[in-house]
């Protein structure tokens, strides 16, 4: 079982951490009103927000490599629910932005997300997955 060094804690990743680059909560006005300039239903501006938001993380090629697993079983499940991932919740310190709830595939965005994922972590995965994940 991997421990995350930062908290002590086992890392169990979801596809749910690829959305905290995108939380606006308490901050509306900067990054929020940012992110409301770009549609995530549109493929260009789509990767523009992964690149910037999604991606980038000071996490270990480890880390990495557990993220981009999880992604990769949630997108061969065929039920996950990527959609409940951006719902408001009222009683959550979190928050995206306006109308991000309502995203046309959601599958589509984790789908894009693991496809640059692949692309840009490349390195890390490939140090990751010649290492013997059972020691970690």
């Amino acid at each position: 079982m991997f421990i995350d060094k930062d908290d002590g804690l086992p890392f169990h990743p979801t596809p749910a951490f690829f959305l905290g680059g995108l939380d606006i909560y308490d901050r509306e006005e900067t990054l929020g009103a940012t992110l409301e300039q770009l549609d995530p239903n549109d493929p260009v501006d789509r990767e523009k927000i992964i690149l910037n938001y999604c991606l980038p993380s000071r996490k270990s090629y480890r880390h990495k490599y557990l993220l981009h697993k999880c992604l990769m079983e949630a997108l061969e499940n065929k039920n996950y629910d990527f959609r409940s991932l951006l719902q408001y919740d009222p009683e959550a310190y979190s928050s995206f932005p306006y109308g991000w709830d309502e995203m046309k595939d959601t599958r589509a965005f984790f789908s894009d997300i693991f496809r640059l994922a692949t692309i840009e972590w490349r390195e890390d995965l490939y140090k990751a997955s010649n290492e013997d994940q059972s020691t970690w």
